[in-house]
């Protein structure tokens, strides 16, 4: 077993209204690996990374994390591996304090109470969220929020960190910060935005979506510059590609 490790296999899923939001996609991401998965509004982005921790449930065989496929028997331990960070964080806040919801991933995990905090205080430090452990969650900002929700899943530890649109809502500065925070990580990384300046910054590796279906995966640098491609997919090139093409 690869510990941290992602395989899909020929993945398809179609919302109840009949959408058809992926179309057999297939990839592997090696330990360690970063990877940014982009692609327009309507791609298959965020049903792709609900997808790698259960929140939709892929067929038996089509996803698989640390070498555990995923089926419903097998939830609880993928999810112990792949933590996902979501877009929106308040659908992930729901403790009355901030250090209460850190502490709480740990807590399923039948840890003690000493690990339990232990866990929280280092996530929250690694965050810079440490002063915010007795505030109210919901009285946050939006960009406290969203490293708070990236501190609950940190504190769990998992092999492999999922995020999706992670830079959204955040001013500049926490935005650098955050690229900093992910490019320091060592664990895998998968991440889905529409900022391709942080992807470039944080992947080395991108996956390209278009309704549905996986058309493109290589480097960073060869994804990001290929104009045709970008076009093709109703995607801009990164802005500063476009600054140096314009200057050039």
């Amino acid at each position: 077993m690869t510990v941290g490790q992602v395989r899909v296999h020929d993945l398809s899923y179609t919302y109840p209204d009949g959408q058809h939001a992926l179309q057999g996609v297939s990839f592997q991401v090696g330990a360690g690996e970063s990877v940014g998965v982009v692609g327009s509004n309507g791609a298959g982005k965020s049903t792709l990374l609900m997808h790698l921790n259960g929140v939709l449930l892929a067929p038996p065989g089509a996803v698989s994390v640390s070498g555990i496929a995923l089926t419903r028997h097998t939830l609880a331990q993928v999810r112990q591996r792949a933590g996902l960070v979501m877009q929106d964080a308040d659908d992930q806040l729901f403790m009355p304090t901030v250090l209460d919801d850190v502490a709480f991933g740990p807590r399923q995990q039948g840890l003690t109470e000493a690990d339990v905090l232990q866990r929280a205080h280092a996530a929250m430090a690694t965050v810079a969220t440490s002063h915010l452990a007795p505030r109210a969650t919901h009285a946050l900002s939006g960009g406290e929020k969203r490293r708070v929700a990236l501190a609950g899943v940190l504190a769990m530890q998992p092999e492999v960190l999922v995020l999706d649109e992670p830079s959204a809502g955040l001013d500049p500065r926490a935005r650098r910060q955050l690229i900093e925070l992910l490019a320091g990580l060592k664990l895998t990384r998968i991440l889905a935005s529409h900022d391709l300046d942080l992807v470039q910054d944080v992947c080395k590796r991108v996956l390209v979506l278009r309704e549905g279906m996986l058309v493109a995966d290589g480097p960073a640098p060869d994804i990001l510059c290929d104009a045709e491609l970008m076009a093709r997919c109703h995607l801009e090139l990164p802005l500063s590609r476009s600054r140096r093409g314009t200057v050039d």
